[in-house]
């Protein structure tokens, strides 16, 4: 969806990554949790820190500041990880995505939501769906279904895939 798709007033879930405010639709977000124990797994992208047990489901977490090129994010009182849902070839995938904090949740006229700034040809901004304004702030608005690839989703939620396949047989 572009700016351009949003018609009507939605309410996005603000969080922070290095002290940068961001922003992800609440149709998006299943649930917050304050920071789990995350069991690391060997042989994955540096920015997938590794899974969390959410009742029963094995969850990948992704530290989205990793993602992004920004420092790793360290673990404080206010560090969550924001349970998401992600449309991938027409399959939902269920991903963490670790944050410095959670701000609020805002409604967002289409008014107050300007299209992304291209910045050249080489850098993909196609992840960031616009930039909202909000008490005189900034806020980047993020398509979470486009901030990994699918290539990248599949080697996250493949083992899954395996593991849930092997304890089927």
């Amino acid at each position: 969806m572009s700016v351009a798709g949003i018609t009507e007033t939605t309410q996005y879930l603000t969080f922070e990554l290095d002290k940068e405010i961001f922003a992800l639709d609440v149709a998006k977000v299943r649930e917050i949790l304050d920071s789990p124990t995350v069991t690391k797994v060997p042989q994955t992208p540096e920015y997938m820190r590794g899974v969390i047990n959410l009742r029963g489901s094995v969850v990948p977490v992704i530290d989205l500041r990793l993602k992004f090129g920004m420092a790793e994010t360290e673990k404080t009182v206010n560090t969550c990880i924001i349970v998401v849902e992600i449309a991938v070839e027409g399959e939902l995938i269920i991903l963490g995505a670790l944050a410095d904090s959670v701000q609020e949740v805002i409604d967002l006229e289409p008014e107050q939501i300007e299209p992304a700034p291209r910045i050249g040809t080489k850098l993909n901004t196609d992840f960031i769906l616009g930039m909202g304004k909000h008490n005189e702030q900034f806020i980047m608005i993020l398509d979470i279904d486009k901030v990994f690839s699918a290539m990248e989703l599949t080697v996250v939620a493949g083992d899954d895939k395996q593991r849930c396949s092997a304890q089927a047989a």
